[in-house]
C-alpha cells in the first residue's frame, strides 16, 4: 500500500533555479513538477490539484501575482499554500504578494534548506495531513513515511483509501467533516465518488481497527470524526 506522496508544483522559467529546488524537493521525499508560465500552471492544476505551489513572481505570459488572484477566487484552487518566490524584496512588493493571498513569501537568491523549512511549516500549518510525522490516538499510530499503521505497536492492514481517510482524520482530531467534506479533501472534488461511498471506507476503517473502531465516531445528520473521549 503506498501512500500519496506530498506534490509540489514549481512556476518558474529559470532553470537553474528549477533545478535546485527540485533536487532539495525530491531528497524530502516530494513529487516535484514544474512548469515555466501561468498558462501552463493552470493547464496543470485542472489535471492535478497540488499539495503547495512555489510561485515566481515575473512570468513570460503574465505576473505570477495575477495567477494567484485567479486561484485565490476559485474555489477549487484557493486553498492551495503557495510560497512566493521573487527577486522583488521591497516591503510593498511583500505586502501586495501576501495580500493577493501568498502564504509565504523568499526572495533570491535563497537557500534551498530554508525553502525547504519553510515549505514543510507551511503543510504543517495549513494541510497537517500532508505532515510526515508519526501521527497517534489511542493505541492506534501511523507513519506516514513507511506507509503503516500500528495498534499497540503491532502492524495492521487496510486498504488504501482506508489508509487515506484514516491519515486525514488523525490530523485533524475532534472535528467533524461530513461527507462531501471527506470526499473533497480526502479524494479530491475531481474524483467522481459518491458521497455513501464515505459510508463504505468508514465501515472498512472500523473493521480494520478492530477493537479501537470507536476512535471514529459517527456524528447524527453530519458526518464522522475522530475523537479519543
Amino acid at each position: 500500500m503506498a501512500a500519496d506522496k506530498t506534490t509540489v508544483l514549481i512556476v518558474e522559467d529559470e532553470p537553474a533555479i528549477v533545478e535546485l529546488v527540485t533536487f532539495s524537493l525530491r531528497e524530502a521525499g516530494w513529487n516535484v513538477c514544474s512548469v515555466q508560465n501561468v498558462a501552463d500552471a493552470w493547464e496543470f492544476m485542472q489535471q492535478r490539484i497540488p499539495h503547495l505551489m512555489l510561485l515566481d513572481w515575473m512570468l513570460p505570459d503574465q505576473t505570477g501575482l495575477r495567477l494567484l488572484s485567479r486561484m485565490r477566487s476559485d474555489r477549487n484552487f484557493q486553498d492551495i499554500p503557495v510560497i512566493m518566490l521573487t527577486a522583488k524584496s521591497m516591503e510593498e512588493d511583500k505586502i501586495a504578494g501576501l495580500n493577493n493571498g501568498a502564504d509565504d513569501y523568499v526572495t533570491k537568491p535563497f537557500s534551498p534548506r530554508e525553502l525547504l523549512a519553510r515549505a514543510k511549516a507551511l503543510l504543517r500549518r495549513k494541510s497537517p495531513e500532508h505532515d510526515q510525522a508519526v501521527m497517534s490516538a489511542g493505541p492506534v499510530s501511523l507513519d506516514p513515511v513507511s506507509c503503516t499503521v500500528s495498534i499497540d505497536s503491532q502492524k495492521i492492514d487496510m486498504g488504501h483509501a482506508e489508509f487515506k481517510l484514516l491519515k486525514f482524520l488523525l490530523a485533524h482530531p475532534e472535528r467533524v467533516f461530513s461527507r462531501s467534506q471527506l470526499l473533497d479533501k480526502v479524494w479530491g472534488d475531481h474524483v467522481v465518488i459518491e458521497e455513501r461511498t464515505v459510508d463504505v471506507h468508514v465501515l472498512r476503517l472500523r473493521k480494520a481497527l478492530k477493537e479501537s473502531e470507536k476512535l471514529i465516531k459517527t456524528v447524527r445528520s453530519v458526518g464522522y470524526m475522530l475523537s479519543e473521549k
